[in-house]
């Protein structure tokens, strides 16, 4: 138990509150080098023996990977909309009652979205640092921070950190800019050491990444001789119960599940091809009582004994020779579904039961044909929204991000809705106990609806 979490364990036993330090990392802008500050913030803390909860707002898969390796604990995500606000509260309450730090990246830049990463903060009183590349700027670096700083009188402003500069002299020019009242962390110089590889889905995954922790431990070195080493205040998080009828986005805070999934054994893909599997999902399966088997459909030849298999997204198109070429594992899913047992495919695992994936350079592979229709990657983005599908057992939320398309004859059963740009609308298939969709779902979201996909009949 923290230092912090023993100040306070009287008032948590009457009030349910826990006192924890607290910061939420954000910039003016997607590119700043959010990520990189939080890992090496986290990194910092952790090798000074602190232990450092991370948590990333929005919807993300490759960022928390590279967090997590910096923290060394599980990232999961906070998002107002598709984790919900009590849901969001309990994570942060529970991560306050056994961390030293709490560490927040926000997503894209700090106003973007409805709602945004700044409501977030202001909602949980969380200060926000805001990380600023200064590499192309001088004087207008004083610009964007008040621009930053005072946009909502309302939000808990701590100050700033410079990114990405060139020298010394570059720092003190943007330190000499900045009004008082905008504090200064100090700045981190350009450098490839630090800098995180991307692809077109984002950075790479932390396996990828050979010398991930020689480049997060020299970051964390480079951010040890700013102003942003020392720990940020102490915040109090309180864990408020939900009100009942409550019509959050949501059936349960956590640990509170009925055993609905006791018995039933899931196979989960997770290699270099399907990997992108929130955290909460896992921990709400388990919460069910479902049994958890993770296999590889790149190495493994056969399925695991299971009764339900789930196929998250992922890089399946780096990899189609190698998932063509495995006609054992294709055999086995096929025969899965054959005996009408259930199989959940996301994004990159939908594409994977496809007739055929077609990458950039035009060579295309054969899939699964467990659905009519042919993938094809493209240069570009195709879609990016936050999606909520409404099923018979209640409505899942999540996320849709990928650089495909999928023509097919197939007729969708569903139709994800996106809260704040109606064009962008999935089509989710349904097909027996076979369900499939570009949209990466966030189980807690609706637990009724998570039991009925994954539980045999």
């Amino acid at each position: 138990m923290s230092q912090y979490v023993q100040q306070a364990s009287q008032a948590s036993s009457k009030h349910d509150t826990v006192l924890c330090p607290a910061l939420f990392i954000s910039a003016p802008a997607s590119g700043q080098g959010k990520t990189t500050v939080t890992a090496a913030l986290a990194r910092l803390h952790r090798n000074a023996g602190r232990k450092v909860v991370v948590f990333k707002t929005g919807p993300d898969f490759l960022d928390p990977m590279i967090l997590e390796v910096a923290s060394g604990e599980p990232v999961n995500a906070l998002d107002l909309w598709m984790v919900g606000e009590e849901h969001c509260r309990a994570l942060l309450h529970d991560a306050a009652t056994r961390a030293d730090l709490i560490l927040i990246e926000g997503v894209m830049g700090l106003f973007d979205g409805k709602p945004s990463g700044a409501d977030l903060a202001r909602l949980f009183g969380v200060p926000v640092l805001a990380v600023i590349d200064g590499s192309a700027m001088a004087q207008t670096f004083a610009a964007v921070a008040h621009g930053l700083a005072t946009f909502q009188d309302t939000l808990a402003f701590s100050g700033v950190l410079a990114n990405r500069l060139g020298s010394d002299r570059h720092a003190e020019i943007l330190h000499d800019s900045l009004p008082e009242s905008i504090h200064w962390y100090g700045g981190i110089k350009r450098s490839k050491d630090i800098e995180l590889p991307n692809r077109h889905l984002g950075l790479l995954q932390s396996n990828e990444i050979s010398d991930l922790d020689e480049r997060l431990n020299t970051a964390a070195k480079m951010i040890s001789a700013t102003g942003a080493n020392e720990l940020p205040p102490a915040i109090c998080f309180d864990a408020k119960p939900l009100v009942k009828g409550s019509t959050e986005n949501r059936d349960d805070l956590p640990g509170e599940q009925k055993p609905a999934l006791a018995g039933v054994r899931i196979g989960i893909a997770k290699d270099e091809a399907f990997s992108f599997i929130y955290p909460a999902n896992i921990t709400l399966l388990r919460q069910l009582g479902a049994q958890l088997v993770f296999f590889s459909p790149l190495q493994d030849q056969d399925l695991p004994d299971v009764d339900s298999v789930y196929l998250p997204g992922g890089y399946p198109e780096l990899f189609a020779q190698t998932l063509a070429e495995n006609n054992a594992m294709k055999k086995a899913i096929k025969a899965h579904v054959d005996a009408n047992k259930p199989l959940i495919a996301e994004c990159g695992g939908m594409l994977y039961l496809a007739e055929s994936l077609t990458d950039l350079a035009g060579n295309t592979q054969p899939m699964l044909g467990l659905l009519q229709g042919k993938v094809t990657m493209q240069s570009r983005l195709t879609a990016l929204a936050m999606q909520s599908v409404a099923l018979p057992e209640g409505t899942l939320r999540g996320h849709t991000y990928h650089h495909s398309s999928f023509e097919t004859d197939e007729v969708a059963d569903y139709l994800g809705v996106c809260p704040n740009y109606a064009r962008t609308s999935e089509a989710v298939y349904r097909k027996g106990n076979l369900y499939a969709s570009y949209i990466h779902h966030y189980f807690p979201s609706a637990v009724d609806a998570c039991t009925a996909l994954f539980k045999p009949e």
